[in-house]
C-alpha cells in the first residue's frame, strides 16, 4: 500500500550517515544521493531524506515510522547504532504486546526528532 516515506532533515550529510548506520541491520542501503535528497531501500527507494534547513527538532512529534527487522538481533543492532550515532532512546529493545500479537521492538528518535521503530515478529519455529 505505501510506496515510500520521506522525512525532513536539517543536515543531509549527517542524516545520511546516521541512517546508513541505523538501516544496515535492517538490510536497507543508500540507493540514490542528490543535492537535496537521499533515498534508502532494499531494491528501490522506500525511505527518503529530504533537506529542509528550517526544520526544528521536536522531541516526540507524536507519529512514528515502523520498519520490519529480520530478527531480534537486528532490532538490537538498529537501536545500538542509533544511540552510537547521536539518536535518542524512545523505548529500548524488548517484547511488546500489540492488539493482535506480541513482537520485539525498539523506538528511537533520529537527529531531527523523527521517531522510528524497528520490529521483529516471532516465527513459528521460534516459539
Amino acid at each position: 500500500m505505501i510506496d515510500h516515506v520521506s522525512v525532513p532533515v536539517r543536515d543531509l550529510a549527517a542524516a545520511a550517515a546516521f541512517y546508513e548506520a541505523v538501516f544496515s541491520p535492517l538490510g536497507l542501503v543508500k540507493l540514490v544521493t542528490r543535492e537535496r535528497t537521499v533515498w534508502f531501500g532494499k531494491r528501490y527507494p522506500e525511505f527518503w531524506l529530504n533537506l529542509r534547513e528550517d526544520v526544528q527538532r521536536t522531541i516526540n512529534p507524536g507519529g512514528h515510522i515502523c520498519l520490519r527487522a529480520p530478527s531480534e538481533a537486528a532490532v538490537r543492532a538498529f537501536y545500538a547504532a542509533a544511540l552510537e550515532n547521536g539518536g535518542l532512546d524512545e523505548g529500548p529493545p524488548g517484547q511488546r504486546a500489540a492488539a493482535m500479537t506480541t513482537y520485539f521492538g525498539a523506538f528511537i528518535l533520529d537527529l531531527d526528532g523523527n521517531k522510528l521503530e524497528a520490529v521483529s515478529f516471532p516465527r513459528p519455529d521460534e516459539g
